[in-house]
């Protein structure tokens, strides 16, 4: 039995009518409430390896189907009605060693301001960020930028009010549910809660982006 059928004969949820909706005449976009979903079924898709499906692209709440040419269209649309979520393929948080640890010295500009808006001391937050993994939900904003998600939910800050017309390169950040390191130099509206020295994307490695889609990130204090 090919991979393909047994995601389709497997007993999981199914997704529900008017997920999928045309996005040009070569490609599918799917909606979806949460990015624990996102990245749940974009595990199932990607072991479902559908004919025609050249790249699947998760964001906060959808998935880009990106397909071969406009004959893949409606017969992918067809498969996607068959489609069964893989048992185990939500996110799992890992009981032992993360991914990647990121070493983190926690003295970022907007460090007291969070504390304030959480209702915790500045060491409370960090206790908060380095206490339990995060997960790399999908990438963007710039090359190696990885949105990570499943933290502490005390966590969650708004953006700034005013963006920097400059963040340094290594800031780690924080913005709505999701934690963040900014790859290189840039303007941001993110809360700076402290820096790395990690190397987030290096176009001479084999792999440029130290964080993918459904990596496990550890955070870990350092002086």
């Amino acid at each position: 039995m090919s991979v393909t059928s047994e995601v389709m004969d497997a007993t999981g949820p199914s997704l529900s009518p008017g997920t999928a909706r045309d996005y040009g005449d070569q490609a599918l976009l799917l909606e979806f409430d949460s990015t624990a979903d996102v990245l749940a079924w974009t595990a199932t898709l990607t072991a479902a390896q559908l004919l025609g499906v050249i790249d699947i692209v998760p964001a906060s709440r959808t998935i880009l189907i990106k397909l071969a040419d406009p004959r893949y269209q409606a017969p992918t649309r067809q498969r996607l009605g068959k489609l069964r979520l893989q048992p185990g393929s939500a996110p799992v948080r890992p009981v032992g060693q993360a991914d990647v640890t990121i070493d983190v010295v926690y003295d970022g500009e907007d460090l007291q301001d969070v504390a304030a808006l959480t209702g915790m001391t500045p060491e409370q937050v960090i206790a908060a960020h380095t206490g339990t993994p995060w997960q790399v939900g999908f990438m963007g904003f710039a090359p190696g930028f990885a949105y990570l998600v499943g933290g502490d939910e005390r966590l969650q800050v708004p953006r700034r009010a005013e963006p920097r017309t400059s963040v340094p390169a290594g800031a780690v950040a924080l913005a709505g549910e999701f934690s963040g390191i900014y790859p290189r130099q840039s303007p941001g509206g993110w809360q700076l809660i402290g820096r790395t020295d990690a190397v987030l994307f290096d176009v001479h490695r084999d792999q440029p982006a130290l964080l993918t889609p459904g990596t496990w990130v550890q955070f870990r204090a350092t002086s």
